[in-house]
């Protein structure tokens, strides 16, 4: 009489999160707000980036890829938040995107 005893229990999807905490997490989203200055002028914030990645570099690399100013400013709410001259909504996501930042559905853009 040979009983077959499987003892080990496998679960075949227990690997499939695996990668998703590289990008800072799945439920934490980044808010990407346009607000209007004087008259035409807009200006562009970036909050919610992980706290792994050095936001002065971000902010460097923005600045010479989309040839506009900005700076990192300390707010007492959201922390760190990314500044930029203009609208770049759209820039931003696509680069987050392009650059393995953040998925798709992790970008919260708000605006007119």
């Amino acid at each position: 009489m040979s009983a077959i005893q499987n003892l080990q229990t496998f679960d075949p999807f227990a690997d499939a999160n695996k990668g998703d905490d590289l990008l800072g997490g799945s439920e934490d989203y980044i808010h990407i707000r346009i607000q209007q200055r004087n008259g035409r002028k807009t200006l562009t914030t970036v909050q919610g980036i992980a706290v792994d990645y050095d936001k002065k570099k971000l902010v460097k690399h923005f600045k010479k890829k989309f040839a506009c100013n900005g700076t990192v400013i300390e707010h007492p709410e959201y922390g760190e938040v990314i500044q930029l001259q203009g609208d770049q909504r759209k820039n931003i996501c696509q680069f987050l995107i392009d650059v393995g930042l953040a998925k798709e559905d992790q970008l919260k853009i708000h605006g007119f």
